[in-house]
């Protein structure tokens, strides 16, 4: 454990001595499933449009930037429910919720072919994201509730895994379809394998045994959840620690979502020529991040998490600066460390938000969420403008300049290694 980690977990209660699910048991296997088959129905549908960007582009004739919004208002959607979310599933249950969240968003996905024009589209993509916004805001404190403290780290790893797989498989699997039929039936085909993920999520999950819901306790009631939870997002948006890390999903995951949005746009005009669906295989870069992420996680536990935050906002900047080059293997290449060292800042970022205050931790997470896809939504648009007047380079000028300022905002608000929970951490009434 790092220095500056805010606080150890409680020790469980005496009152119950069960205290999760531990790992290789029968009902741990099912829980990794089911949250991999969640994870993947939620970020294949959320990310599914933007390798068909060039496509949407090219049947409602509008530009690069406005087609983007297809992509964009699925995650404003995700950015404005997952504090809703956190605090329903406070009452309901993060089981229930899950199974809400991703039920009712692959029926809203089943309805986009039925859509005939492009506002209506854009309307059923922000349903679409408001009612994804559940599985981010209620897995990881799913996991936390329902498993040993030593299994929950394996278990989330599985969750970020179906994530990183959905997020591949929603943009590999529509381009195909796309050019041989039509870029709606691609989408379609994103939404019946979603269809079959969440009926194994409802089939496999156990039913949950470490929730306990708030309305159950001495001022349980939906006005007293709503102000602890208000209280917790005040005190996490008065500190500047805080600020500063919810700065880093704001910019990079913006930046993130720009170059994935307009680089197939790019590959599809001169110098490279490439058809559509030989773009979406380089979106295969994305798995980069999964190898990065533990591994830089790791890096951060030994040498601090300042450290290798600032090390992998450098490394980007590297891989974007090679995205520029004429031969096609130099732009792959950097994607593939742009994505890796994207994805390791996130790690560390988004655990960081997590474990930095001493109380409010799923608001925590719920803000930084709120950052993450809040940002992606509007930088994934703002690319477009850029793309427009200055072509690539000006994608890459947009996103450069927001590294730079998560990388000045990581230098001077988050702290080093020396700072410790009982001198800086953030304190919840």
């Amino acid at each position: 454990m790092t220095p500056d980690r805010a606080s150890t977990p409680k020790p469980p209660s005496t009152g119950n001595p069960w205290l999760g699910h531990l790992g290789g048991s029968r009902d741990y296997r099912r829980i990794q499933l089911a949250m991999l088959c969640a994870g993947f129905a939620t970020f294949a549908q959320l990310y599914a449009p933007q390798a068909l960007l060039p496509e949407i582009s090219t049947t409602f004739a509008i530009d690069p930037a406005t087609a983007a919004l297809m992509v964009s208002m699925g995650t404003l959607g995700v950015a404005i429910s997952v504090l809703p979310w956190s605090i329903a599933a406070d009452r309901m249950g993060r089981v229930r919720a899950i199974t809400i969240s991703i039920s009712s968003a692959t029926v809203l996905g089943l309805l986009m072919i039925l859509m005939p024009s492009f506002e209506l589209a854009l309307a059923l993509r922000l349903l679409e994201g408001l009612a994804l916004g559940g599985v981010p805001a209620c897995a990881i404190a799913y996991l936390n509730e329902e498993l040993h403290p030593t299994a929950a780290a394996g278990a989330a790893g599985t969750f970020v895994a179906g994530n990183t797989l959905g997020g591949l498989g929603g943009r590999i699997v529509p381009t195909p379809v796309a050019e041989l039929l039509d870029w709606r039936l691609g989408l379609l085909t994103v939404s019946l394998i979603s269809v079959a993920m969440a009926a194994l999520f409802i089939w496999l999950i156990p039913k949950p045994r470490g929730f306990a819901p708030l309305a159950k306790h001495a001022g349980g009631t939906l006005g007293a959840s709503i102000g602890r939870a208000w209280k917790a997002i005040a005190a996490h948006l008065s500190s500047t620690r805080m600020l500063g890390l919810f700065a880093q999903g704001f910019f990079l995951m913006g930046g993130f979502v720009a170059v994935y949005n307009f680089l197939g746009f790019h590959l599809t005009q001169s110098p490279y020529f490439l058809p559509v669906w030989l773009v979406s295989l380089v979106f295969v870069t994305y798995l980069a991040g999964s190898f990065s992420s533990p591994f830089i996680a790791r890096l951060a536990g030994r040498h601090g998490r300042k450290v290798v935050l600032l090390a992998s906002t450098a490394v980007s900047l590297g891989g974007l600066a090679l995205t520029l080059a004429p031969q096609l293997w130099l732009v792959i290449t950097g994607l593939a460390i742009f994505t890796a060292a994207f994805f390791g800042a996130h790690s560390v970022a988004v655990g960081w938000a997590g474990a930095y205050p001493t109380r409010g931790r799923a608001q925590a997470t719920a803000l930084y969420n709120l950052g993450y896809y809040g940002g992606s939504s509007l930088f994934g648009f703002l690319g477009g403008v850029f793309f427009q007047h200055f072509d690539w380079p000006g994608v890459i000028w947009m996103v450069g300049g927001l590294t730079i300022i998560a990388g000045l905002l990581a230098l001077f608000l988050l702290p080093w290694r020396g700072e410790t929970a009982a001198t800086q951490a953030v304190r919840v009434p």
